[in-house]
């Protein structure tokens, strides 16, 4: 999965230009988020092909900043901390958290400046965590 940071102008219509020209696209967003900070706009939208994503909105005039690997992960939502667990892993493997979102189907989203590492720490935590799962049963 990919997201991709999209630079929009903070006018009405911005948005349904993206969301128009990914439908004739036949390009579906899977998750993200838009706003806008000292009048400028900006989204992170994840995609199953960020290239075709990123060509379809650059054919439209709109600008993407970059395209970039995703981690996806769930979180265990029933058990409180989880975030914090997570993300002080990542921390402590020097992994930076650039952008946090869901998706649709209720999976934390994060783009960081490592992903291969963010990977192989989050791979560990989960075994961790499956461990201390089959300890309390």
């Amino acid at each position: 999965m990919y997201d991709l940071e999209i630079c929009l102008n903070d006018s009405p219509g911005a948005l349904a230009l993206l969301g128009t020209t990914l439908g004739v696209a036949g390009i579906s967003v899977e998750g993200g988020g838009a706003w806008v900070t000292e009048g400028k706009g900006v989204a992170h939208f994840l995609f199953h092909d960020g290239a075709a994503a990123r060509g379809a909105l650059e054919s439209a005039g709109i600008e993407v900043a970059a395209c970039r690997r995703v981690l996806r992960l769930r979180l265990k939502q029933e058990v409180p901390g989880q975030l914090g667990l997570i993300t002080g892993h990542l921390a402590r493997a020097n992994v930076n958290i650039a952008v946090l979102y869901s998706d649709h189907a209720n999976h934390l989203i994060l783009v960081v400046d490592d992903v291969e590492r963010a990977e192989a720490v989050v791979a560990d935590w989960m075994t961790s965590q499956r461990a201390e799962t089959r300890r309390q049963d």
